[in-house]
């Protein structure tokens, strides 16, 4: 075969390539998708394992452009090893292997320098046992699965650490009173027990938190939709303070009027409200002030609910950590809790249709700020 016959096949191998490649984006269009647009990688080869379709998401997820994986062979463009190291294509020999295979389920494959990612391919037959015309291959990247494990086991640690301390208490005082009732006074026992009592709840409260993401995370968060009066709600909660030691001159509640009727859930509106205050209470300083005011809405002269503001005169929130605030396991400067309880507030708000966010008060302290919308109950739609 001369050099120029060579040359010539090529070139028309290039432009068969080219042409299908061109034909595929006519198709995707005409189906009003652009391949581009994916946020997966897709890898696209046609009956002689040429590539025909290697999108953005693939160039970035491979590190290959998608100049130089067009028309080169499957095999090339996508050179994936098993966690054995074995070379995937050769395996699995979608264009040879058994014709009654459809495709390879989602694995993780590696591709050079060790880079995990996840992979899964389909084989498209012009019959079910015919030759394959197609083979297409879907590419994600592991870094999203990998923050969520990490996520996960960090939720598990916690979890683990907050219950060893009020469970190794529960168990030491129990035992104690068991093994030598007769030799304390009264008063011994009634604080082994107040303190046994105390654990418990602490236990039952982790419990209620994991319980609350479990079901935000799965959107399960059910709403049982009441009239509330969040003013009356929020002087509850500094009655409540008040009763407990605090001083009433560390609280300012101040209401707009009129306040719309609001639909919520009350008790999810006190967890947050409980929540807030405490924080306010806890990590603040100087007076804490509580603004309940009706929301405007974008139409004129319409009210689209109530927002409820707890601003503080502490230290506040430094401007780096803002953006954290509402993410799991974010605790202040001052250590305490399980750095769950603004995860679940945020979910919570947003459960109702809600927004909150978080700033700096003009006191300097932290300022909190939740809108929950008017609402309606199911059963009066």
């Amino acid at each position: 075969m001369s050099v120029g016959t060579s040359g010539a096949k090529r070139a028309l191998r290039a432009r068969d390539v080219h042409s299908a490649a061109a034909s595929l984006r006519g198709d995707l269009a005409d189906l009003g998708i652009d391949s581009d647009d994916l946020p997966d990688g897709l890898v696209i080869a046609d009956e002689y394992g040429r590539v025909i379709c290697f999108n953005a998401a693939a160039a970035r997820i491979t590190a290959v452009p998608a100049a130089d994986a067009l028309g080169r062979q499957l095999e090339w463009a996508l050179p994936l090893e098993d966690l054995e190291g074995r070379r995937w294509w050769q395996l699995t020999d979608p264009y040879g292997g058994l014709a009654i295979r459809v495709g390879q389920p989602e694995r993780n494959l590696l591709l050079p320098g060790g880079r995990e990612v996840l992979v899964s391919a389909r084989y498209v037959r012009t019959a079910p046992t015919g030759p394959v015309r197609r083979v297409v291959v879907s590419l994600r990247d592991t870094e999203a699965r990998r923050r969520t494990e990490r996520s996960h086991a960090e939720l598990i640690a916690t979890v683990a650490h907050e219950l060893r301390s009020p469970l190794t208490s529960v168990k030491g005082f129990t035992a104690t009173l068991l093994a030598k009732w007769e030799r304390f006074t009264d008063d011994q026992k009634k604080l082994m027990l107040e303190t046994v009592d105390a654990d418990a709840n602490r236990v039952t409260r982790l419990i209620a938190e994991l319980l609350d993401i479990s079901r935000i995370d799965s959107g399960r968060l059910e709403l049982r939709r009441q009239p509330v009066d969040l003013g009356v709600a929020v002087g509850r909660h500094i009655q409540a303070y008040v009763a407990s030691g605090q001083s009433a001159d560390r609280f300012l509640l101040r209401i707009g009027q009129p306040l719309p009727d609001l639909w919520a859930d009350p008790d999810k509106v006190d967890q947050v409200l409980s929540n807030l205050l405490e924080n306010a209470v806890r990590h603040g300083e100087g007076t804490v002030t509580i603004d309940v005011e009706p929301a405007p809405s974008p139409r004129e002269r319409e009210c689209a609910g109530t927002s409820v503001t707890v601003s503080d005169e502490g230290p506040g929130i430094p401007e780096e950590s803002m953006n954290r605030v509402f993410t799991r396991f974010w605790r202040g400067s001052k250590r305490g809790g399980t750095g769950l309880g603004l995860y679940i507030v945020k979910g919570i708000v947003e459960a109702h249709g809600g927004t909150i966010t978080v700033g700096r008060a003009p006191g300097g302290g932290a300022q909190f700020r939740f809108t929950l919308p008017v609402g309606t109950p199911a059963y009066l739609l």
